[in-house]
C-alpha cells in the first residue's frame, strides 16, 4: 500500500543541490512561502520535502538560526551602543585627495533596548494594566430585578 501511495502524483522535483540553496535563502531571511516561490513549487511541497529529506529540513533550520542569531547580535549592539573604525575621504574634482581613519560611535538606542528587554524579560518589562474590580456588575443587578 505504501509503495502504491508513493507512486501517485507527479514525481518530486527535489534535487540535492537544494540543500545548500535553501540554507542560503534562509540566511537571507526567506520564509517557507518565499522558499517555495524560489523553487517554483507550492508551500505544501516544501513541507513534503522537509519530511522526505531530513537534510533539507536541517538546512532550513541551520539557515534560520544563523540569520536570527546575526539579527539578534545587531539588535543587541544597537541597544547598548557600539563603535567601529571608519574612513573619511576628502575629494577634489571627483578625485580622492586624502583619507583618514577615525572611530565612529553609535550611542545606545532606547527603542532597541526596550524591544530587547520586552522580549527577553517580558514579566519585568511588558506594558501591563492591572484592573481591580470590586462591587456588583450593573447587568447582574438589573437581571436580578427582572427575575
Amino acid at each position: 500500500m505504501t509503495e502504491a501511495k508513493n507512486k501517485i502524483g507527479a514525481p518530486s522535483q527535489y534535487k540535492e543541490e537544494y540543500i545548500q540553496q535553501v540554507e542560503k535563502l534562509c540566511k537571507l531571511g526567506a520564509i517557507d512561502k518565499e522558499i517555495a516561490g524560489f523553487f517554483g513549487v507550492c508551500e505544501a511541497t516544501i513541507n513534503n520535502w522537509k519530511k522526505a529529506h531530513p537534510e533539507f529540513l536541517e538546512s532550513i533550520k541551520k539557515g534560520k538560526v544563523l540569520a536570527d542569531a546575526e539579527v539578534s547580535e545587531k539588535l543587541f549592539q544597537r541597544a547598548i551602543g557600539y563603535s567601529h573604525t571608519d574612513t573619511k575621504f576628502a575629494t577634489h574634482e571627483g578625485q580622492i585627495t586624502d583619507s583618514q581613519e577615525y572611530m565612529k560611535h553609535y550611542p545606545p538606542d532606547s527603542t532597541a533596548a526596550i524591544f530587547w528587554l520586552k522580549n527577553r524579560q517580558p514579566e519585568k518589562w511588558r506594558e501591563k494594566q492591572e484592573v481591580e474590580h470590586s462591587g456588583e456588575m450593573t447587568f447582574k443587578k438589573w437581571a436580578e430585578e427582572l427575575g
